[in-house]
């Protein structure tokens, strides 16, 4: 063996080593997964049973059945419940982004006493764990008779310091020419951010569109705490409705999981590729 074999063959091995426990870890974390997703099919009497003793049945269900989910949508109420989350999120992100493009532009391009504070209270703002301010706030809501609402679901969602600095860091990128360009030809306020600035922004503004939905889509102590009505109910908080106090539907749970996890799922394989397609354009321009 030559000197420059070894080496090589060192090399070869560590990769060998080093894919082999990658595969180990990925594994340990998609079982899991691919646990629940089967059990969505499974008779939920069958769920728990299969776990002990351990064999190919875990994996492999012995009789496969959308029982589960018909139930979850037609008898529970959970199909009502998760047209809520698509309206409060639909809602959150339209409203929200328009208000966060809005701040961000007048962050990222006026120049006024106590802008820096105004930036520094909103990057603290998105720092702060929302649990920390849930109760005071739910209780502020219902004061102001915005409980059992859309208005109070959607609210606390639309103001996405998050997505604020996401947005104010990109427009700064920008440059002040193009604005300048657009005045000279008569362009207003308005037409420069939404027209230009939105134009050249696709990327942030697709990123900054999935905080805030995937935000309102897991959102769970909020609405818990600000509505008891059963109509108004968003999805995860009805999915925790299949635990009652002396029993559980794992079967409806399971495949209530699987619907949450596949809308935002979706929604970043197509966003991603959309954000790709944004950033060759404006890359382009």
């Amino acid at each position: 063996m030559t000197t420059t074999e070894l080496p090589r063959r060192r090399s070869r091995t560590g990769t060998i080593v080093l894919t082999a426990v990658a595969v180990v870890v990925g594994l340990a974390f998609v079982l899991p997964a691919v646990w629940i997703l089967i059990g969505s099919f499974r008779p939920n009497a069958e769920i728990l049973t299969t776990m002990s003793p351990l064999s190919w049945h875990l994996v492999i269900p012995s009789e496969v059945t959308f029982e589960n989910y018909v139930h979850l949508l037609v008898d529970s109420g959970f199909a009502r419940a998760l047209l809520n989350s698509f309206v409060v999120c639909i809602a959150s992100v339209g409203i929200g982004l328009a208000l966060s493009a809005m701040a961000a532009y007048a962050l990222a391009v006026y120049e006024f006493p106590g802008r820096n504070l105004i930036f520094a209270v909103i990057v603290i703002s998105f720092m702060v764990p929302f649990e920390a301010i849930a109760i005071p706030l739910a209780q502020q809501f219902t004061d102001w008779g915005l409980g059992n609402t859309m208005i109070g679901l959607i609210l606390p969602g639309i103001g996405n310091g998050l997505a604020i600095f996401n947005l104010r860091q990109y427009f700064m990128g920008i440059p002040q020419s193009y604005r300048e360009a657009a005045m000279l030809d008569g362009a207003s306020e308005p037409r420069i951010l939404f027209s230009l600035y939105a134009r050249l922004s696709g990327p942030a503004l697709t990123n900054s569109a999935l905080l805030i939905f995937l935000g309102q889509w897991t959102a769970f102590l909020w609405p818990l705490l600000i509505v008891s009505d059963n109509r108004l109910q968003l999805a995860p908080v009805a999915l925790a409705g299949t635990f009652g106090e002396h029993a559980a539907d794992y079967g409806q749970n399971f495949a209530g999981t699987i619907v949450l996890t596949l809308v935002p799922a979706i929604s970043m394989f197509v966003l991603q590729r959309f954000f790709g397609r944004l950033s060759i354009g404006s890359g382009e321009k």
